[in-house]
C-alpha cells in the first residue's frame, strides 16, 4: 500500500470515489460513477442507525421539531471504512475518499485511520482521504467531479490536484429557520459570535470549514431573495455548476430552481433534500451553492433529480 505515485512506466490503476452519506447526491449520479458511501449515524436516546436507514424524512423531521431531546450524531467506525475500501483494493483499484470537513466531523480521521491500517497489510493499491472542507451539496459538487474525472480514466494524483483546485471555487450559502438547532447541538461555531441570542432572525451562513454567518434577514421573503441575489452573483463569477438543496422546505427549493434556471441558462447539478445528520444540527432551511471546475467538461454531468 504505498503511498508514492507510480511512475511512468507502471500502469496507473483506475479509481474508486468513496465519500460519506453528507453530501446528499442523487441516486442518479451515485449510480453513473458507481460512488461508494460510508454511512454516518443518527438516532435519539442512544440508539443510533445508519443515516441511509431514514428512508421517511417527513417523520425524521417531524419528530426533530417536536422532541425536546436532539438526536446524536456520530462519524462512521474504521471497521466501516476497512469494509468499504477492501473490496475496492482489492477489485485492482485506488481509492480517493472525500469527506465531510473534519471542522464538523470526525470522519475524516476514521478514514485516515482505515487508510493507515491498510497500508501497514502491505496490500496494492492506495487509498487517499480527502478532507472536502464543506458538506452537504459542496462536498456533493467536489463528489460527484471527482466521480466523473474516475469514468474519464484519470489517476488518483490527477483527481485529487482537480478537487483541490476547485475546492477553491467553491461556495455555498444556507438560510435558516432558526440558529435554535445549531445553539443547541453546540455547533455554531462563528455563527454565535456575530449573531449571539438572535434566535428569531433568518441567518444566513456559509458552509466550509467551520459555519460561519455571512448575513441575517427578519423575513422569510427577504431570505429567499438574499439566496435568488446569491445565485446571480455565482453566475457572475463564472460559475459552472450550481445546486439547490433544502430540509422541508420544497416549495423555496422549487421556487430557487426556477430562479436558478432563468439566472444559468441550464440545469442544476442537482437538487435533493438534506438527510438527517446535517438536518438534525440544522433544522429546516435551503441551500444553494455553486462552483467553477478548472478542467473537465460542463456537459454530461447535470441532472434534474429531485430529492
Amino acid at each position: 500500500m504505498s503511498a508514492e505515485i507510480a511512475d511512468d512506466e507502471t500502469p496507473a490503476r483506475p479509481v474508486a470515489i468513496v465519500t460519506d452519506s453528507t453530501p446528499y447526491l442523487p441516486l442518479e449520479l451515485i449510480e453513473r460513477y458507481s460512488i461508494a458511501q460510508v454511512s454516518l449515524y443518527v438516532g435519539w436516546a442512544g440508539q443510533l442507525r445508519p443515516e441511509h436507514e431514514y428512508t421517511d424524512l417527513d417523520s425524521f423531521y417531524a419528530r426533530l421539531s417536536a422532541s425536546p431531546q436532539l438526536p446524536t450524531t456520530s462519524q462512521p467506525s474504521v471497521g466501516d471504512f476497512l469494509a468499504v475500501y477492501r473490496p475496492l483494493l482489492d477489485s485492482g483499484r485506488d481509492v480517493v475518499s472525500l469527506h465531510i470537513a473534519s471542522g464538523l466531523s470526525g470522519t475524516c480521521a476514521s478514514s485516515r485511520e482505515a487508510a493507515s491500517l491498510l497500508a501497514e497489510e502491505g496490500g496494492e493499491g492506495t487509498v487517499h482521504t480527502i478532507d472536502g472542507q464543506t458538506g452537504a451539496g459542496g462536498l456533493g459538487c467536489l463528489v460527484a467531479m471527482a466521480g466523473e474525472l474516475a469514468a474519464q480514466g484519470d489517476t488518483a494524483a490527477e483527481i485529487i490536484e482537480a478537487v483541490q483546485a476547485t475546492r477553491a471555487t467553491l461556495d455555498i450559502w444556507f438560510c435558516l429557520d432558526t440558529l435554535e438547532y445549531l445553539r443547541r447541538g453546540g455547533r455554531i461555531g462563528a455563527a454565535q459570535a456575530a449573531l449571539g441570542t438572535a434566535l428569531k432572525v433568518k441567518p444566513i451562513l456559509t458552509f466550509g470549514t467551520e459555519i460561519a454567518p455571512v448575513g441575517r434577514v427578519r423575513t422569510h421573503r427577504r431570505a429567499f431573495e438574499r439566496m435568488v441575489a446569491y445565485l446571480r452573483e455565482l453566475q457572475e463569477r463564472g460559475a459552472s455548476d450550481w445546486i439547490v438543496q433544502h430540509a422541508q422546505s420544497p416549495h423555496d427549493a422549487e421556487a430557487l430552481l426556477a430562479a436558478g434556471r432563468e439566472i444559468f441558462g441550464f440545469e442544476p447539478l442537482f437538487c435533493t433534500q438534506v438527510g438527517p445528520v446535517l438536518g438534525a444540527h440544522l433544522g429546516a432551511g435551503m441551500l444553494v451553492g455553486g462552483m467553477t471546475r478548472s478542467r473537465v467538461a460542463l456537459q454530461g454531468m447535470r441532472t434534474s433529480g429531485r430529492g
